[in-house]
C-alpha cells in the first residue's frame, strides 16, 4: 500500500476508536454470533482475507456520525478466527435499524490495529458498503447499512 494521507488518517482513527476486548459470543440459531444477545443479527462476509493467521475484528457503530471511528464510539467489537479467502462473522445488533461497520484483519492477534513506523496501516481494513475514500476517512453517509430483519447479509472487502 502506498503512503497516502488517507491511509495514515484511517489507521490513526482505528487506533483512536478504543477497540477493546471482544464482545461475548453467544449462539444464534445455527451460527455463533458475537455481541450482547439479541433476536436480530447481521451476517458479515469479509472478503480478500489474505491469510488464515489471526483474527477478523468487526466493530459495530450506532447510527451517529459523531461516534463513527471516535474513541469510545463503538457499540462493541466481535472477533473471530480469520479464514481465507473470506471470513463470515455473525454480529448481534441491538435491534432493527441503521449501523456502520469497521473491519480489520488482526493478523498477529494482538487486538490492536497495527501501523508501520511511518503511521501507515500494517493490517488490512475495510468499511461497510466498501466506500472508496480519496483522502481521510469515508463519509459516514457512505458506510451506513440498514438492518431491517435478522439474517441480513453485507459484504466488506479488505483493502
Amino acid at each position: 500500500m502506498s503512503f497516502t494521507l488517507k491511509s495514515a488518517f484511517v489507521s490513526s482513527l482505528f487506533l483512536a476508536s478504543g477497540l477493546g476486548p471482544a464482545a461475548p459470543v453467544g449462539a444464534q440459531g445455527d451460527a455463533a454470533c458475537g455481541g450482547p444477545p439479541s433476536a436480530i443479527h447481521l451476517n458479515v462476509n469479509v472478503e480478500k482475507v489474505g491469510s488464515a493467521r489471526g483474527l477478523i475484528a468487526v466493530t459495530l457503530y450506532p447510527d451517529e456520525a459523531r461516534k463513527f471511528l471516535a474513541k469510545g464510539g463503538a457499540l462493541y467489537v466481535v472477533r473471530v478466527p480469520a479464514r481465507t479467502p473470506a471470513t463470515r462473522v455473525c454480529v448481534n445488533v441491538p435491534g432493527p435499524g441503521v449501523y456502520a461497520l469497521g473491519v480489520y484483519h488482526d493478523a498477529n492477534s494482538n487486538r490492536r490495529f497495527d501501523r508501520t513506523a511511518l503511521g501507515l496501516p500494517a493490517e488490512h481494513f475495510g468499511f461497510s458498503n466498501n466506500p472508496k475514500p480519496f483522502f481521510g476517512i469515508p463519509h459516514f453517509s457512505g458506510v451506513r447499512v440498514r438492518v431491517a430483519r435478522s439474517g441480513t447479509w453485507t459484504t466488506i472487502r479488505l483493502n
